[in-house]
């Protein structure tokens, strides 16, 4: 059974996808510190799934707590990444505390799957990457225009980071998603 380590894995759309996970017979563990969701979620989670799943509740711009997680757990076979804060209006009052946070979780991420050979990674960017698009409807290949907040600023530097990392590490496999509002609930 592959191990699946699910960053933000408390937030809406890390938890909706921990259920799918286990449910197509993934193992899965999450790295959450909750300072923007509750870790009450994961029982949701086990209620549905009938699968506790286990919270490192760490700070992923901590380098060595980030490790200390694939330390514990070598057999991680993959890693989506989710944890990122996302309100574009508190990006652009706090933009520090953005780059902070995003791009250091990141970069820890990346260099913790470099180092213990976790080689299929996904990452969580967002719409936001096309700035101010002059095509509608936007497909993969519209390019980008400067992003308008500094939240869409790090999703660019955070695609950017990987495309990087993957033409440097050719055993690295990156899958990029860009949301556009994603709603839902889960059955």
């Amino acid at each position: 059974m592959k191990k699946i380590l699910v960053t933000g894995g408390c937030g809406y759309i890390g938890s909706h996808t921990i259920v799918d996970l286990l449910q197509n017979g993934y193992s899965v563990i999450c790295a959450d510190n909750n300072s923007r969701s509750h870790a009450q979620v994961l029982k949701g989670v086990e209620k549905i799934t009938g699968v506790k799943v286990k919270n490192y509740n760490i700070d992923l711009c901590n380098f060595d707590d980030t490790c200390a997680v694939f330390q514990e757990n070598p057999d991680i076979s993959g890693i989506i990444h989710f944890a990122a804060y996302k309100a574009v209006g508190e990006s652009v009052e706090q933009p520090l505390m953005y780059y902070e946070n995003n791009i250091n979780s990141l970069l820890n991420v990346l260099k913790c799957a470099l180092e213990f050979k976790v080689l299929d990674f996904v990452f969580s960017s967002s719409c936001t990457v096309y700035g101010n698009p002059a095509e509608i409807p936007v497909t993969e290949d519209t390019v980008w225009k400067p992003a308008e907040s500094p939240y869409g600023n790090t999703k660019q530097m955070g695609e950017e980071i990987i495309m990087h990392t993957t033409k440097q590490n050719k055993n690295l496999n990156a899958v990029l998603l860009r949301y556009f509002n994603p709603v839902g609930a889960h059955p």
